[in-house]
């Protein structure tokens, strides 16, 4: 496709699509194929994908489409009819998962996922008053933007609902409270929330949080902090959601879920994004004791959530992730790269902190390491140095100074070497 037809596309983006929608990079790309870890445009320049981690099993992945389009050729329909596909999904799902986790909602998104699971919540708790962290993200609905302090604290924000408690971002980096032994504060900071609701008379109903933030900038939190807020939360009345939408699936390196990096067992999680290796796919899974309360005479029913594709195609990213041994992957790669960005650390001034599990990784960035003032507009310069070098990366945090690497899990130590190669290049430019 010629430039002149790139640039009809965004003329016609800008004529019919949302201004809301945002694009990627200074010179959009114009993606038309996919493979792997690799992604296509449409002069046929190849680029490392180091940021789609929805790709989870990678671009394409055949054993997914054929899943897809052997279960399209026999049937697609809804939750009312009888259907094995998705009661083996289920099973097989729950079995990753702590045994009280066995009661499955299959809906189409993280946003769909994480409001179902506030409705289960308020419901069994018969309460609104919501606990989130600082900075997090979990949804674009309206109940969820008023949970997410990224959006609400954010450009066209209105700030938090009087039910929504907001504990600082609990950033060991750059947060209020700072280094290893940080978890105090950031409990300190809990417990005046749970201190003034009680003092109301009001209880808590959910806790909702990442066990590893994303959009907060890939936040590895406090060392024991999650597991005793939890207890204090659920001690006050309230349940834990975690939110393992971003996460999951073994992206983590060295546990499957997020929450067993943690060592915690949630009442309610929500999962999606990778599930679906780009299918809209997402579930919330809970226990029977939440879930029988819930059941109350108002029907749970979703036209596509759980459909026979959608759980042929879930099926198939677990077997894939399995039979490719990809979470060996995510924690070989993921170190491999973790330590190449290390010594780019120690080479570059502007590389605050390097953070993360497995293919979950962050490199914040900052014009001094005094103040930590955050060099958001270096980093808007990285991304795009390194679109034009061949490699997708993007940024997060609340200042959007954190260069996010989240690739899909088929990405290999060659791949990490021309990462971190090219970034040791680029920074030394910038510098």
């Amino acid at each position: 496709m010629t430039w002149h037809a790139k640039d009809n596309i965004l003329g016609l983006r800008r004529s019919f699509l949302a201004p809301s929608l945002s694009i990627s990079y200074k010179d959009p790309l114009h993606i038309v194929q996919g493979r792997g870890q690799y992604l296509y445009d449409g002069q046929g320049r190849e680029y490392l994908d180091g940021v789609n981690n929805i790709q989870h099993v990678g671009h394409c992945h055949p054993a997914v489409v054929k899943a897809a389009q052997e279960q399209y050729e026999k049937l697609n329909t809804n939750t009312r009819y009888l259907d094995e596909t998705i009661v083996k999904y289920a099973q097989e799902l729950t079995s990753q998962l702590p045994s009280d986790l066995e009661i499955c909602y299959f809906t189409n998104s993280g946003s769909e996922s994480n409001d179902l699971a506030l409705r289960l919540a308020r419901h069994y708790t018969n309460s609104k008053e919501t606990i989130v962290f600082g900075s997090a993200y979990h949804g674009h609905t309206e109940a969820l933007i008023e949970i997410s302090p990224y959006k609400f604290n954010g450009p066209g924000g209105n700030g938090a609902p009087d039910f929504v408690h907001t504990i600082p971002r609990p950033d060991p980096f750059r947060g209020r409270y700072r280094g290893p032994d940080s978890a105090r504060g950031y409990l300190s900071e809990l417990k005046k929330i749970i201190h003034q609701l009680k003092k109301n008379g009001q209880r808590i109903g959910a806790m909702v949080a990442e066990p590893v933030m994303g959009c907060g900038g890939q936040i590895i939190l406090p060392k024991g902090f999650l597991k005793e807020a939890i207890e204090r939360v659920r001690h006050a009345g309230g349940l834990y959601i975690a939110d393992e939408v971003q996460i999951g699936f073994g992206r983590m390196g060295s546990h499957f879920w997020g929450i067993e990096t943690e060592k915690v067992v949630p009442d309610i999680i929500t999962i999606g994004k990778s599930m679906g290796n780009g299918h809209p796919l997402s579930a919330v899974i809970t226990t029977r004791k939440i879930a029988d309360r819930f059941h109350n005479g108002m029907e749970y029913f979703n036209s596509f959530g759980g459909n026979p594709v959608s759980c042929a195609v879930g099926r198939a990213v677990l077997e894939v992730i399995q039979g490719e041994n990809l979470q060996k992957q995510a924690l070989d790669v993921g170190n491999h790269l973790s330590n190449l960005l290390a010594k780019l650390k120690e080479r570059h001034y502007l590389i605050g902190d390097v953070r993360g599990r497995g293919l979950f990784l962050g490199v914040e960035l900052n014009r001094d390491l005094t103040t930590l003032e955050p060099a958001a507009a270096e980093a808007e310069q990285v991304i795009n140095k390194m679109k034009e070098k061949g490699i997708l990366l993007s940024t997060d945090g609340p200042d959007h100074n954190v260069i996010k690497i989240k690739p899909p899990l088929v990405f290999n130590k060659e791949n990490a070497h021309f990462l971190s190669e090219t970034l040791d290049h680029i920074l030394t430019h910038i510098a």
